[in-house]
């Protein structure tokens, strides 16, 4: 589904994702309540979601529609590349950010992301996610965390390594165990923490004090 209150921008969008033998739209809205009151109809597993709009805007939107049973996957679509924007769409529940600026090929490539369940991120979101908690502009509390109290060590570390944005060969390397054996622990700790993809555990490693804003893995992971 694709939401935005400029209806030559989503006729845009519909046509890019829509030419897609693997991709239909099944709907538009021009802003946030539309948005929310037809996807409860539609039941779409993706949605497009503009930021700025009138009423209710994406960011509200976004966190109406991931709030509920069997949410479905939002991706945030802006001409602002704003850090405030990027930590508030990812807090609200958005599993991806993409400017709109972005060419055919991204945008289909992150709607195929997101609908396979995993996060999309451009590697300067996620540079600027790790630099507003290393600078301050965005707190993270160090006190004790019932989510993180209930993870194994092992999964506590595998999730270090994620927020570090490593991948899962990566961590698998660091660790001195299989992918396969990676991608269980990730697949477990998200389930504890209570997120849905490994943006979202980012986020809680930072937020909780779990890890400490310092040098970034040099390949930091761009669609993690």
């Amino acid at each position: 589904m694709v939401v935005d209150d400029q209806v030559m921008v989503r006729a845009g969008l519909a046509a890019i994702v829509g030419s897609q033998p693997d991709l239909e739209v099944v709907g538009e809205a021009g802003d946030g309540a539309a948005a929310v009151e037809l996807a409860g109809t539609l039941q779409p597993d993706v949605i497009l979601m503009d930021i700025r709009m009138p009423g209710v805007d994406g960011l509200t939107a976004t966190a109406r529609l991931t709030s509920g049973p069997n949410p479905p996957r939002v991706l945030v679509l802006t001409t602002f590349h704003h850090d405030a924007y990027v930590f508030q769409a990812l807090r609200a529940g958005a599993s991806g950010f993409l400017l709109k600026d972005s060419e055919p090929a991204e945008l289909v490539a992150a709607v195929r992301t997101v609908a396979a369940g995993d996060a999309m991120l451009s590697p300067a979101v996620t540079r600027s996610l790790i630099d507003a908690f290393a600078s301050g502009a965005v707190s993270a509390a160090p006190e004790t965390d019932p989510r993180i109290d209930a993870l194994t060590p092992r999964e506590r570390d595998v999730l270090i390594a994620i927020a570090r944005g490593l991948s899962n060969a990566e961590i698998g390397a660091q660790l001195g165990i299989t992918t396969g054996t990676v991608k269980v622990h990730v697949n477990a700790l998200l389930g504890k923490i209570g997120v849905r993809d490994r943006v979202q555990a980012t986020i809680v490693a930072y937020d909780t004090g779990l890890v400490s804003p310092g040098p970034r893995h040099p390949g930091g992971a761009a669609g993690v």
